[in-house]
């Protein structure tokens, strides 16, 4: 029995030396102290011993277990410091290459004019108003002076979602609600989106922005129209820019007008930005009509007020000189980011 166990003994270092790697090891330790080991067998087998010897072979076993389990766990830290050794050259970090780049997000055109116009006119002691996308057609037409047989009713025109609510043709609904609280004076921007049936083109969309802007207060007069649009021009597009006011019809001002800047890419002299003409178009004015005062709780006679109304998209493409709306929405990399 002794030198069977030498034998064991023996084999099991013979195996464990050649073993190489973890699992190798482990399957020898299975091989030798495993319930169906040599080992194990040997124990198995103590009940042909005689009673006398029993004592003597356990012995010689647990000293052949004990041998072989630390030589076991002798090469079983060997070979995990081998083989973290190895992941460690394997996985070497060169810090002279250069870091991934992380792509950020920036913000969208339509959103640099917003804020930049959102800037000039809080300025100016104006706060920003935001109302329902979804509107009714009394805020969106009637009380904005647009009787029911008007045009701008047309369902071509419009996007009605039943005969009393619409998606807002335009932002002045929010003045209309501003008007109504009976807080004066006003002095208000209503930036949002807005909604019309046009074709998708250069120069239209079925979706796109207004600011509309309103002042109500007592002596308010058309020069203050006037200056307060002129000094908004001077801080979107230089200090040199001038403006000028031609005569308009809107149902909801009178009187109205539109309001043309210098081109601010050749100062009025005239280019192919400006057609040659040396002034570009850039919103639509007037003085708050006497029956929308009305209709809204004010009294025409003891308050004033203008009102004028900003293309988002317009300030976007004059000032960063993109000649395609659609490219503003769709979302092509190559274009987004330029700016």
């Amino acid at each position: 029995m002794k030198e069977k166990l030498q034998k064991i003994r023996e084999d099991a270092i013979r195996q464990i030396e050649a073993s190489g790697d973890l699992s190798k090891l482990n399957d020898v330790r299975v091989a030798v102290l495993g319930k169906k080991g040599e080992l194990t067998a040997v124990l198995k087998s103590m009940k042909d011993v005689s009673p006398e010897e029993r004592p003597l072979v356990g012995q010689l076993v647990n000293e052949t277990r004990e041998s072989i389990e630390k030589i076991l766990d002798e090469t079983k830290k060997k070979l995990e410091a081998a083989e973290l050794d190895a992941k460690l050259r394997r996985e070497v970090i060169d810090v002279t290459l250069p870091a991934k780049k992380n792509n950020v997000g920036h913000r969208h055109p339509n959103t640099i004019a917003l804020e930049e116009v959102e800037r000039i006119f809080t300025g100016m002691g104006y706060e920003v108003v935001e109302g329902p996308e979804v509107e009714y057609d009394y805020y969106n037409f009637e009380a904005l002076n647009i009787p029911a047989n008007h045009p701008a009713k047309d369902e071509q025109d419009t996007f009605y979602i039943n005969d009393k609510i619409v998606l807002r043709t335009q932002t002045s609904p929010v003045q209309v609600r501003e008007m109504e609280k009976g807080k004066l004076p006003i002095r208000m921007i209503a930036p949002g989106r807005v909604f019309r049936a046009d074709e998708v083109d250069a120069t239209h969309s079925p979706s796109f922005h207004q600011i509309e802007g309103l002042v109500i207060d007592k002596n308010i007069t058309f020069s203050d129209l006037k200056g307060t649009l002129a000094e908004f021009a001077k801080q979107l597009f230089g200090q040199d820019t001038k403006v000028k006011f031609r005569p308009h019809h809107f149902p909801f001002t009178e009187p109205s007008a539109e309001m043309d800047v210098t081109c601010f890419k050749c100062g009025g002299k005239g280019c192919r930005f400006c057609k040659g003409e040396g002034w570009i178009e850039i919103l639509g004015c007037g003085m708050v009509h006497p029956r929308v005062l009305r209709m809204s709780g004010i009294d025409p006679e003891e308050y004033s007020g203008f009102a004028f109304g900003i293309g988002l998209e317009r300030i976007a493409l004059l000032k960063y000189e993109i000649d395609d709306m659609r490219l503003l929405y769709e979302n092509d990399q190559r274009f987004l980011n330029q700016f």
